[in-house]
């Protein structure tokens, strides 16, 4: 009985998660992403990577909890969640201030962007580089960093310079989106099983009475 139906049942696994996956990259992404285009005395800035830190944090400590709290794990997945939605409103808030245009799902960049389902910072880098390339330069291409950095580099797209920070901005967004999206799956199916099986005291208690019978 006690290898079919541990004490403590499984937990943990959260590096496999889609959801930890995607908000990792969404951390790493934004930490770039505020030192170059978010005035670093700005409480913008701290506030934007502890959003996006909180994300990973918290699916990280939530599924690692679900062992002995499954209402642990709902509240750290609900936190995560709560924390993205919050960074999402930092790059709207972005794009809006400075007059960028927030892309709809269909826009041809970022479907583009979708497709190639970036993994790490250097592909979502190379994404930037290949569709300023596309477009070509302005004269306002002034970034002093180098080829392929998510700068300030400006493209021509649909007549008009296109700032690379309004791809990385957009680009981000779209990433939040999927991640919050699997997070809201994750929220669903960890309210399923806890109202189906409830929690670790019920199940203490269930293994406590299974031992009693079989002894």
């Amino acid at each position: 009985m006690a290898e079919q139906d541990p004490l403590i049942p499984a937990h943990g696994g959260y590096r496999d998660l889609k959801s930890f996956q995607i908000a990792q990259l969404i951390y790493d992404l934004t930490v770039r992403f505020c030192d170059r285009y978010i005035d670093h005395k700005s409480r913008t800035t701290d506030q934007m990577v502890q959003a996006a830190r909180s994300g990973t944090q918290n699916i990280a400590e939530g599924s690692q909890a679900s062992g002995t709290s499954k209402k642990m794990e709902l509240k750290l997945t609900n936190v995560a969640r709560a924390s993205l939605e919050e960074l999402k409103l930092d790059y709207e808030d972005f794009l809006r201030q400075r007059g960028l245009g927030k892309w709809k799902p269909d826009h041809p960049a970022l479907m583009r962007f979708k497709a190639l389902r970036c993994t790490t910072v250097d592909e979502v880098r190379q994404w930037i580089k290949e569709e300023r390339d596309l477009h070509g330069r302005t004269q306002t291409d002034t970034d002093e960093h180098g080829p392929g950095d998510v700068s300030a580099r400006s493209v021509s797209v649909r007549g008009g310079p296109c700032p690379s920070s309004q791809y990385a901005a957009n680009a981000i967004l779209s990433l939040l989106n999927l991640c919050c999206h699997f997070l809201d799956r994750q929220l669903a199916a960890q309210s399923t099983a806890f109202e189906t099986n409830g929690g670790f005291t019920e199940h203490l208690y269930h293994h406590r009475m299974n031992w009693r019978d079989n002894s």
